[in-house]
């Protein structure tokens, strides 16, 4: 698949002078509520309305969605506001009842995406339409997995594609429940300019408060919108209560985000050619200093070779962690970023002395 301008003839096609704004409940729960958000987010910047009808949960015994029941609601919203309206889809099964319930986009969730056979079921029912058919980042950080599910589609001849970033899973708790790892769509978005491509900060936040902060930071790396979860009632929704947000509380949201620009003119491309400039000199030391490194940590493997000794020596790999995320946070760094940085240097290490160890 290679990128393509129509990838995003659908999002322009609807004339927004925003970003895309998909909003609604993470499930339907009563025809009341449905229609109760609806029309409070109609005349928002909302062009979107979403809700989960078959809600996939980690571990059985929670609320799994109302069902198709509620797809007679998606219409009623339709037809008394005027926004288009979304659901999930995991198999045939649910293909045909929202085909048959005429909602406009369908997305395939992030348990979905991970699995190329349910993706491609999927893909196979629903080859050739012309709804838009966007499909979110899979559980694990895996890029190819990802576009893959994108690839699928497009090959079932569906033109209106776009993605969903929801973060990822990580095994260590942070203060995200989906960690973002924004380089994997920034990679997205270099390799498809013209897939459009939007942000859920519901799934990445998994609370209410860090909402805006990421739609802002989506907005800066040029996504063509936001998928937010908005309830009446957060407190009191039937899933996901936590990171729900009001419609009013959307309003305000939205007022306060920021558009930037998409090109630099005049005096501020000057300024950035400058500093863009000695960005470079330092990547060009940063790679000497890796070359540096990985000739002594070669060396290392010399001695271990010769002396028989275990590459992974756990106990120093530990401290040396350690120091460098406490010196990082010192200096005004993450320790999301100094241990992602660390790690993968560590490991081209390890793989050097691999090299050095296991040779004749």
């Amino acid at each position: 698949m290679e990128n393509n301008k129509e990838f995003r003839t659908w999002l322009d096609d609807m004339k927004l002078d925003h970003p895309l704004v998909i909003a609604g409940p993470c499930s339907a729960e009563t025809e009341e509520q449905v229609l109760k958000i609806a029309h409070e987010l109609k005349n928002t910047d909302a062009t979107v309305f979403r809700a989960g009808v078959w809600k996939p949960r980690t571990r059985p015994g929670g609320f799994e969605g109302v069902g198709a029941v509620a797809l007679p609601w998606l219409k009623k919203v339709k037809e008394q506001t005027g926004l288009l309206t979304a659901v999930e889809v995991a198999n045939v099964a649910h293909v045909k009842l929202a085909l048959e319930a005429d909602v406009d986009i369908l997305w395939l969730g992030a348990r979905t995406t991970v699995n190329p056979f349910a993706v491609q079921e999927v893909a196979d029912a629903l080859e050739g339409t012309d709804k838009i058919v966007l499909i979110k980042n899979p559980i694990n950080p895996d890029l190819a997995l990802w576009l893959g599910g994108v690839e699928r589609l497009y090959k079932a001849n569906i033109k209106n594609l776009g993605v969903i970033h929801r973060g990822f899973s990580s095994y260590k708790k942070t203060r995200y429940r989906n960690v973002p790892q924004w380089q994997l769509p920034i990679e997205l978005k270099r390799q498809y300019p013209d897939l459009p491509i939007i942000n859920d900060p519901s799934h990445i936040c998994g609370n209410r408060t860090g909402i805006q902060e990421i739609s802002q930071i989506a907005l800066d790396l040029n996504f063509e919108g936001l998928m937010i979860e908005t309830h009446i009632d957060p407190d009191n929704a039937w899933s996901d209560a936590a990171q729900q947000i009001t419609p009013a509380r959307l309003v305000e949201i939205m007022n306060d985000l920021r558009v930037r620009k998409p090109k630099a003119e005049g005096e501020a491309l000057d300024q950035l050619q400058q500093l863009r400039a000695e960005i470079d000199v330092i990547d060009n030391h940063i790679i000497d200093t890796l070359v540096e490194r990985m000739k002594v940590a070669e060396q290392i493997g010399e001695v271990k070779k010769s002396k028989n000794i275990s590459i992974l020596q756990d106990a120093r790999w530990g401290e040396i962690l350690k120091t460098m995320v406490e010196t990082g946070e010192k200096a005004g760094l993450s320790p999301e970023f100094i241990e992602g940085v660390f790690k993968a240097i560590h490991q081209e290490s390890i793989n050097k002395q691999e090299a050095i160890v296991t040779s004749k």
